[in-house]
């Protein structure tokens, strides 16, 4: 059997920052690239080699919406394989996280809109699947 041809020849590995206030809104963006343009996420992206994970999240939360926030715990991993041309494998790591301020400053190279989200309003917004399954796992109700 012939194995697929991927873009990288390797798993990339990936953190995501499932970032909730006290009031638990949860921490959206909308992706202005691929993969996923135009859907809401949480801010995250791509560990590089050598890099400890909470400081890979520090790091893409601050690139992608100049947020401070404190690492917690796992969520849950969730894997991910693009179709088609731009054939990628992906491992998603997805941490709860706290914001240690408020100051949104995003960047429009990587997102179009980044915005705090009552827990109550999250179905109304078009997500991937992975993301609508994490905020499932944190909000229950969310995933009913």
């Amino acid at each position: 059997m012939t194995r697929p041809r991927y873009r990288k020849e390797h798993i990339v590995t990936s953190v995501v920052a499932v970032i909730i206030d006290e009031q638990e809104r949860v921490l959206l963006t909308r992706r202005s690239i691929p993969p996923f343009k135009g859907m809401w996420v949480m801010p995250g992206g791509k560990i590089d080699l050598g890099e400890p994970i909470a400081a890979a999240l520090r790091r893409e939360v601050d690139e992608e919406v100049g947020l401070e926030i404190e690492v917690g715990s796992l969520i849950n991993v969730f894997e991910h394989v693009t179709p088609g041309e731009e054939n990628c494998h992906y491992i998603i790591l997805f941490y709860r996280c706290r914001p240690v301020h408020y100051d949104l400053s995003h960047n429009p190279d990587e997102v179009s809109e980044a915005i705090w989200v009552a827990r109550g309003d999250l179905a109304q917004y078009d997500m991937p699947e992975g993301t609508r399954s994490i905020l499932g796992t944190v909000f229950p109700e969310f995933a009913a």
